[in-house]
């Protein structure tokens, strides 16, 4: 088996936060693409720690390909009320059975939608407002007495750790740490606006806020589509007041956090007179569709203008599927390797299929700043290291849960 060839080179820096003009765009946790990939990932992490705990390894699965079709509202000022269910779609495959045990798969997959969207959403009961689709297959190729899709014994379900691992597919991934001071700026946005204590003292603020970010050489610009919860506007003046009330709170948050108060535009849907509202907080109350891989990359911010793979890790199966593997570790190697020089850092890792997980065919880092033989072999040596612990990805994923969206 070839090694895997593994360079550390010094560059100079080129994109991020010293190029001429950036573009930053991240959709917020009630978006429904982001909504999907929570969705899927949970499925997947649900399901994967009930084999472990009642079989001790995992089965292979793929619950990468969810969709949320929206429901339906009554909106207007004073009133929000979702009267039509959203319904979550799957589709992929897993497993039904362990032998002669039942696996509780449409179980699990509620559950993962359910416990998703209660926590990005305000008023949201999953007996009355969900609905969900199971199209999750057990099919295996024609005769096969065997497949993982279908186990009879343990040979069949996957070790966690298990070094005779080897990739899936051929994959292409890419990371860099740390973000640009205008990706950091759209990132916390969201953060903050969805975060426990901007809802507790704005509860009738809603989730499905989306943040775009650009910077012309030193100005920066921001627009922040931010909904509101109808029941709680009772007139198009009240809700005015509200906008620019919870503008003034991100603004004294990015002067504080940044040093800075960009030109802040929030809402701009109401310059005709269109007031940005929901009945649980989110476009996905009124029919809008959701799709697993459409929104943020795995760093939770879309960056056309960086190195960017278009991978869509939720859902996919956390033991051998190197798409979302090595995008997870791509972005650990340049915080690690960042961290460790003090320089900025870019991660490229490609595979190709059959290849075994501590072995990728390359692994590419970039330095931005000037390296000696001792960063270089400080850096190689990481590598080599987190290579070698790829369970220990798994083990993230599957126990911890890693936030990719």
């Amino acid at each position: 088996m070839t090694e895997t060839y593994v360079s550390i080179a010094s560059v100079r820096q080129s994109g991020g936060g010293d190029a001429q003009y950036e573009l930053v765009e991240r959709k917020g946790v009630g978006h429904p693409d982001t909504m999907c990939d929570a969705i899927a990932e949970r499925a997947s992490r649900y399901y994967a720690r009930y084999c472990v705990e009642h079989f001790g390894r995992v089965a292979h699965h793929w619950f990468d390909k969810v969709l949320l079709f929206g429901g339906e509202a009554t909106i207007d000022f004073g009133e929000g009320e979702l009267t039509k269910p959203y319904t979550v779609l799957y589709a992929g495959k897993g497993a039904y059975r362990f032998g002669d045990q039942e696996i509780p798969l449409e179980e699990i997959l509620f559950r993962a939608a359910a416990d998703t969207l209660a926590e990005v959403t305000t008023g949201f009961d999953p007996e009355r407002h969900l609905t969900v689709r199971c199209e999750i297959v057990d099919h295996q190729g024609s005769g096969r007495g065997r497949s993982r899709y279908r186990p009879l014994g343990p040979e069949d379900l996957t070790e966690i750790g298990d070094t005779s691992l080897v990739s899936n597919d051929c994959n292409l991934l890419h990371g860099y740490h740390p973000l640009s001071t205008l990706e950091a700026m759209v990132y916390e946005t969201e953060q903050l606006i969805n975060g426990a204590a901007f809802k507790a003292a704005n509860p009738d603020t809603g989730w499905d806020v989306k943040v775009f970010g650009s910077r012309r050489g030193s100005e920066y610009r921001m627009i922040v589509n931010m909904p509101f919860l109808a029941r709680d506007i009772d007139t198009m003046e009240t809700y005015l007041r509200r906008k620019d009330e919870c503008r003034a709170q991100v603004a004294a948050f990015l002067d504080t956090a940044f040093g800075m108060v960009p030109d802040l535009l929030f809402n701009p849907t109401d310059r005709n007179n269109r007031p940005y509202l929901t009945a649980l907080g989110s476009v996905a109350d009124t029919g809008d569709v959701g799709v697993v891989g459409r929104g943020n990359r795995l760093n939770g911010l879309i960056t056309p203008m960086r190195s960017m793979s278009i991978e869509a890790p939720a859902g996919k199966n956390p033991l051998d599927h190197t798409g979302k593997l090595y995008g997870v570790l791509a972005h650990q190697l340049a915080r690690e390797i960042g961290e460790m020089l003090g320089m900025p850092v870019d991660t490229h890792i490609f595979t190709s299929k059959e290849a075994r997980l501590d072995q990728p065919d390359e692994v590419v880092v970039e330095v931005h700043g000037e390296l000696d033989e001792e960063h270089r072999a400080q850096a190689h040596d990481h590598v080599i290291k987190r290579l070698a612990a790829m369970g220990d990805v798994t083990r993230s994923l599957v126990f911890d849960g890693i936030t990719m969206w």
